[in-house]
C-alpha cells in the first residue's frame, strides 16, 4: 500500500485554504491581465489568492509561502520582467514543490513571452538569470534551482498569449479552472465520521494505488452500513492520484427512468474528459465512447448502490476501457453482481463495534456535549446501541430523533419502536428485499419471523418441506447481505433486518394477526388461537417465547387454517385436550408435550413431511396415519400411542 494514500492526501485535501494561487510580476501584469483575471476568478466564486503588498523585502513572506501550501491550484503568469524578480522566482520554486508533495496543480500563462525563452532561459528571461548569477556568485546553486524550476514550469500544459484577445483568454482560464477546481472540491462524507477512518484503511489496502494494473474493487454490505460513506472518505483521499476521477452516486435510482443510463454515461464522460461537450444518445454508443476515450487515461471512478449487472457492463464492462492504475470503486448490496463481474477485491462492511456505536448515537443525540447527562442517561443509550446492533443508520435516525427528549420519553420511544420499527429505517432497509423474487422473499420472511439463530441445514430441511427451494434462496440472500452464516453454520440476521421482515408480515394485516402469514408474537398467537380469528392466510405459526406461556385452545381453533403449513411449538403449554380440526397442508408439527389424546378424524395427513411430538398425551393416531405418503421423520417418544 502507498504509505502516502492516507496520511499525505488527507493532509492536503483537508488543508486547502484557497482555490488559486496567483504568481506573477506585479509591475507588468497587475493592473491589466492578472488584475483581471483575479477578477473574474472571484466573481466565478473562486477563492483566489493575490498579493496585494507592493513592498517586497529580499525574502518571501511566511504568510506567502503558507499561501501556496494551502492552495489547490497555482497559477504562474510568465511575463517580460517575471524572471528579474528573486520574489517570484522563489515563489516558483515553492509551487513547484508543493505538487511534487502535495500533487498541487499548476498552470503556466506565458503572457506576451516565447514559452521556450522560458524553458531556455533566453531573452530576458536569459538577462535575468545572468544579472543574479552576476549577483549570487556565492550561491550559484540558488540560481540553478531557478533554472531548473523555469525549465520544469515551462514544460508543463498550459496558456500562450502574444496578441489577440485578452478577455477569450481569461475566459478560458477560468473556466478550466472553474472544471478543475470543482473536480477536486472534497465531497462531503459525513457530520460525524465515526469508525470510517479504519474501514477506509480496508479499502486502501485493497486498492493498491501504487500497482499500474486496473483494479476493480467492491464495497459489500446491508443498507445503512455505511458503504457510500466510506467510498467518499477513500474517494476524498486518492482522488489526487489520478488524471481524472468521477463518483456516480445513486446508480440504482438513477439508471431507473427511460435513458437513465445513457444519462449516467454521459455524466461520466463529462467528469472524467472535465466538461467537454461528448453526448452519447444510446447505450451501445456509449459503451463505444467510454472505452476508446478512457483506456489511455489513469482514472479513477466509483459506481454508488449498483444493483444489476447490466449497469456494471454499461458503464465499467472491462478492465480494458481504462488506463494502466485505474481504479474502480463499486458499493453495492449484492455480492453476486461484484462476482459476476470478476470483481475479486471486495471489503464487506463490518457494522460500528459497541464504542464507536455509543459515540456516533452520542455525536447525534447531542448527549456527547452535556456531560451531566451521562449517569442518568448512559444505561438507556446503552440498551438503544445495543438494539441497533452497530447499524450506522440506525444509530443516526435514533439520535437524532431521541435530541432533547427525556429518559420516559427515550424508553417509550423504544418501547414502541420494538413493537412498530422506525419507518425510515425499514424503507432504505426494505430496498433489498423489494428487488427479490417472490419465492426468496418467503424463505426471508421465514427466517425473519421463526429462524433466525437457527442451524441452516435445518432451516433448509423446514423449508423444503414448504416447496421453497431453500438452498438457492439462501445462497442469494446472503449473497444481498440479508443474512449471515456464522462459524457454527448457523443464519445470522441483523435485528433490524429481522424487525423489517416482521413488519412486512404484521403489514399484512395491521389490525386482525389471523389474516397474516405467520404468527409468532404470543398476544397474536393467543388471540387467534383463543377466539378462533385464523384465516387460510396463515402459513406459518411459531411459538417460542421469552418465558412460557398457556394457551387456551378451544376445539375449532384451526379450523378456518386451510393453508397452515408449518406448527412449530417450542415452550407453550394448552389447557385444551382435544380439537375438531386440523390442517391438511400441514407439512411439519413439531409438538413437545401435546395435550391432545387423539388426532381429529378429519384430519388427512398426507402432506406431512415431519411429526415432532414427544412426551405427548397421545394415546392413538388415527386412521387418517395409515396415509402417510410424504412422512420422513416421526418422533413419538414418551407417547402411549
Amino acid at each position: 500500500m502507498d504509505s502516502t494514500t492516507n496520511e499525505g492526501a488527507s493532509s492536503f485535501r483537508h488543508s486547502q485554504t484557497y482555490d488559486v494561487f496567483l504568481s506573477f510580476r506585479g509591475e507588468d501584469t497587475r493592473n491589466n491581465f492578472t488584475g483581471h483575471l483575479y477578477s473574474n476568478l472571484v466573481q466565478k466564486g473562486i477563492k483566489t489568492f493575490i498579493d496585494d503588498d507592493l513592498s517586497r523585502g529580499e525574502e518571501i513572506s511566511p504568510a506567502l509561502l503558507k499561501a501556496i501550501e494551502e492552495s489547490m491550484v497555482s497559477i504562474i503568469v510568465f511575463s517580460e520582467n517575471y524572471a528579474y524578480s528573486k520574489w517570484c522566482l522563489d515563489e516558483l520554486v515553492k509551487i513547484l514543490e508543493c505538487k511534487e508533495l502535495k500533487n498541487q496543480m499548476v498552470f503556466p500563462v506565458f503572457y506576451k513571452v516565447d514559452p521556450s525563452d522560458v524553458r531556455n532561459q533566453r531573452g530576458s528571461f536569459g538577462q535575468a538569470l545572468a544579472g543574479h548569477e552576476s549577483k549570487l556568485r556565492d550561491n550559484m546553486e540558488k540560481v540553478l534551482r531557478w533554472r531548473t524550476t523555469l525549465t520544469r514550469a515551462a514544460n508543463l500544459s498550459g496558456w500562450s498569449f502574444l496578441d489577440g484577445n485578452e478577455s477569450k483568454l481569461i475566459h478560458d482560464i477560468v473556466e478550466n479552472i472553474s472544471l478543475q477546481v470543482l473536480d477536486c472540491t472534497l465531497l462531503n462524507v459525513a457530520k460525524y465520521p465515526i469508525g470510517i477512518s479504519s474501514r477506509a484503511c480496508e479499502v486502501y489496502k485493497l486498492l493498491d494505488v501504487g500497482q499500474i494494473d486496473v483494479r476493480m474493487v467492491g464495497i459489500w454490505g446491508t443498507g445503512g452500513i455505511g458503504k457510500t460513506t466510506i467510498a467518499k472518505a477513500v474517494y476524498n483521499s486518492i482522488a489526487h492520484k489520478f488524471e481524472a476521477s468521477c463518483f456516480l452516486k445513486d446508480v440504482r435510482e438513477r439508471s431507473i427512468p427511460y435513458g437513465g443510463l445513457v444519462e449516467l454515461q454521459n455524466c461520466l464522460l463529462y467528469e472524467i474528459l472535465r466538461g467537454k461537450e461528448l453526448k452519447v444518445t444510446d447505450v451501445d454508443k456509449g459503451i463505444n465512447v467510454i472505452r476508446d476515450r478512457l483506456r489511455a487515461k489513469k482514472i479513477l471512478l466509483i459506481l454508488d448502490d449498483v444493483n444489476e449487472l447490466n449497469q456494471l457492463n454499461t458503464l465499467v464492462g472491462g478492465f480494458d476501457w481504462f488506463g494502466s492504475g485505474s481504479r474502480i470503486i463499486i458499493t453495492t448490496r449484492d455480492k453476486h453482481l461484484l462476482t459476476a463481474h470478476e470483481v475479486n477485491r471486495i471489503y464487506k462492511v463490518k457494522e460500528l463495534d459497541p464504542h464507536e456505536a455509543l459515540e456516533l448515537f452520542s455525536s447525534w443525540n447531542g448527549s456527547s456535549r452535556n456531560r451531566h447527562l451521562h449517569d442518568e442517561y448512559e444505561k438507556l443509550a446503552q440498551t438503544i446501541v445495543h438494539y441497533a446492533q452497530g447499524l450506522p443508520l440506525a444509530l443516526m435516525v435514533f439520535g437524532s430523533l431521541l435530541r432533547g427528549k427525556s429518559v420516559d420519553q427515550w424508553q417509550s420511544a423504544l418501547d414502541g419502536y420494538k413493537r412498530v420499527p422506525n419507518k425510515e429505517i425499514q424503507e432504505i432497509l426494505k430496498t433489498s428485499y423489494n428487488a427479490l423474487e417472490e419465492h426468496v422473499k418467503n424463505v426471508f420472511l421465514h427466517i425473519a419471523c421463526f429462524f433466525r439463530g437457527e442451524n441452516k441445514n435445518y432451516v433448509i430441511k423446514i423449508l423444503e418441506i414448504c416447496d421453497l427451494n431453500p438452498k438457492y434462496s439462501i445462497v442469494l440472500l446472503v449473497e444481498k447481505a440479508l443474512i449471515s452464516i456464522d462459524e457454527r453454520d448457523c443464519i445470522g440476521m441483523h435485528h433490524l433486518l429481522e424487525e423489517m421482515g416482521k413488519e412486512i408480515v404484521r403489514q399484512e394485516s395491521p389490525s386482525e394477526p389471523g389474516k397474516r402469514s405467520r404468527l409468532w408474537f404470543y398476544e397474536d398467537i393467543c388471540h387467534v388461537l383463543e377466539e378462533n380469528t385464523g384465516t387460510s392466510k396463515i402459513k406459518g405459526i411459531m411459538m417460542n417465547f421469552p418465558e412460557e406461556h398457556e394457551i387456551s385452545l378451544s376445539s375449532n381453533s384451526f379450523s378456518k387454517m386451510k393453508n397452515l403449513q408449518l406448527f412449530i411449538n417450542r415452550n407453550a403449554r394448552f389447557s385444551e385436550t382435544r380439537v375438531d380440526c386440523l390442517p391438511n397442508e400441514l407439512r411439519l408439527l413439531d409438538w413437545p408435550k401435546c395435550p391432545l389424546q387423539t388426532f381429529p378424524s378429519s384430519f388427512n395427513p398426507k402432506k406431512l413431511v415431519e411429526i415432532n411430538m414427544p412426551r405427548s398425551s397421545l394415546s392413538q393416531l388415527g386412521e387418517g396415519f395409515k396415509r402417510l405418503q410424504n412422512l420422513k421423520s416421526m418422533s413419538l417418544e414418551g407417547c402411549k400411542c
